[in-house]
């Protein structure tokens, strides 16, 4: 009874998790990152002042950032929703402990992810109180895919998804380090498109694509770009760089989108090929498939100057990327012990 409770709130958690995560983005995007400029709570509330008298000693408090109500009600509804998922994640922890001696119970994995849930709610306070630096962003998105990916982890491996009987085990572990490199790759540029974001660069080749600026190589700056700590004095919101530095972020963001898909195209062929498993072969396509429509987003929120439905768009598809990566690492990995 403890196993199917389990795994139910398992999957009730990835659904949720990717709801957290479209809020952060549609947070982020919206420039709403510092609708309240505390936390947990929003000038001193649990919800948003919106009565005269609320407001005006909200103002008071923090005349420097005067309350916006529709910013403050994005940034307080994600934080709802995240709080609800460490709840969940909490509960998941608490069932694997008690289900211990279990050999199907898995334990190491549910434990782990509070802590990460822990780090991931310091995250969220240090990117309103150091003002959106762009290092803490960061974290704080890779901490949000973390948590997802590793409760999809958890679901598939408790309700048995995409297992199935293999064959020939030397080409499947092959096709293993093929896979393992593929996920850092796209960990990897996910992170790139993180620090794009959190730097404000996306439109700083403007709507020019395949070439920026009306260039192939335009000056960058990579050194100032890519400094990773500034301080925690200055604000962060619109971000601090100089146009050659994030000319330089973006180029990098786009190099990395072509090494990317080499490797996920390449990986994906492999999978479709595969002798005998139409698993591999049904996520094989799934991977291009869903590749195509990240690219297809990535070139729309530049030609289109970053609307924010295809910017949103393509922060959710990268989620949905990343989910494809672990299924597939998931259904080459061997079948063994619990987590």
């Amino acid at each position: 009874m403890n196993n199917k409770l389990f795994n139910r709130l398992a999957v009730i958690s990835v659904l949720l998790a990717v709801v957290v995560v479209i809020l952060g983005a549609y947070t982020r995007l919206g420039d709403a990152g510092l609708g309240c400029p505390d936390w947990p709570g929003c000038y001193g509330h649990i919800d948003v002042p919106e009565e005269h008298h609320e407001i005006t000693r909200a103002n008071q408090a923090y005349p420097d950032r005067p309350v916006e109500p529709a910013k403050a009600w994005k940034e307080m509804i994600h934080r709802y929703f995240a709080g609800t998922l460490g709840l969940l994640v909490f509960a998941l922890a608490i069932i694997a402990i008690r289900n211990r001696r279990d050999p199907n119970q898995q334990l190491a994995v549910p434990i782990a992810l509070t802590f990460i849930i822990i780090f991931q709610a310091l995250l969220g306070m240090w990117t309103v109180t150091i003002k959106l630096n762009p290092t803490i962003v960061m974290a704080h998105l890779m901490g949000g895919l973390t948590t997802l990916s590793l409760l999809f982890w958890i679901s598939l491996r408790g309700t048995g998804a995409l297992s199935e009987k293999r064959l020939d085990l030397t080409r499947l572990n092959r096709l293993h380090l093929l896979a393992l490199l593929a996920l850092v790759v796209v960990i990897l540029q996910i992170m790139l498109g993180g620090w794009t974001s959190a730097n404000y660069a996306a439109l700083a080749c403007g709507d020019d694509f395949p070439m920026c600026q009306a260039k192939w190589w335009p000056v960058m700056d990579f050194k100032e770009g890519f400094v990773m700590w500034r301080g925690t004095e200055m604000n962060f919101e619109f971000g601090v760089l100089q146009n050659d530095a994030r000319i330089a972020i973006q180029m990098a963001h786009r190099i990395g989108a072509v090494i990317t898909t080499l490797i996920l195209v390449f990986l994906a062929f492999k999978l479709i090929d595969f002798p005998d498993s139409k698993c591999l072969g049904k996520l094989g396509t799934a991977l291009l498939v869903v590749l195509v429509i990240q690219i297809m987003l990535g070139v729309s929120n530049i030609i289109f100057s970053l609307p924010m439905a295809i910017a949103v768009a393509h922060n959710a598809v990268g989620a949905l990327l990343l989910l494809v990566m672990v299924a597939i690492n998931h259904a080459i990995r061997p079948k063994g012990e619990a987590l």
